[in-house]
């Protein structure tokens, strides 16, 4: 049973920076789908970010702004220039065999 454990979530001033961690409880490799969603408030729950293949793809609110990368089993999301629309609840997200799952999520909170 896959099991994914987010990190790196807070508060930041608008501008700031975090980088949020998905440690994944099996091995994943460049063929896994990897993801990461959040719920905003006042929005449904939207993706954010992917990367499968080697390939990234990004929502048009977040481009420019956010990095999703891979190493090992850890997925990672860095997000620069937060604005406080940014925020709400990160889930890390992953298929694997054929099977999603996705983790409890982690808070990140922008103020000014």
């Amino acid at each position: 049973q896959v099991h994914l454990v987010e990190s790196g979530g807070g508060s930041v001033e608008t501008g700031g920076s975090l980088e949020l961690a998905c440690a994944i409880s099996g091995t994943i490799d460049w063929r896994t789908y990897l993801a990461w969603d959040r719920q905003t408030p006042g929005k449904q729950r939207e993706w954010v970010a992917e990367l499968t293949y080697g390939n990234t793809k990004y929502a048009d609110s977040v481009k420019g702004r956010f990095t999703i990368s891979r190493s090992g089993s850890v997925v990672y999301l860095s997000m620069t220039n937060l604005q406080p629309e940014d925020t709400g609840v990160y889930y890390c997200h992953i298929v694997r065999l054929g099977v999603p799952s996705w983790g409890q999520g982690t808070q990140v909170t922008v103020s000014s």
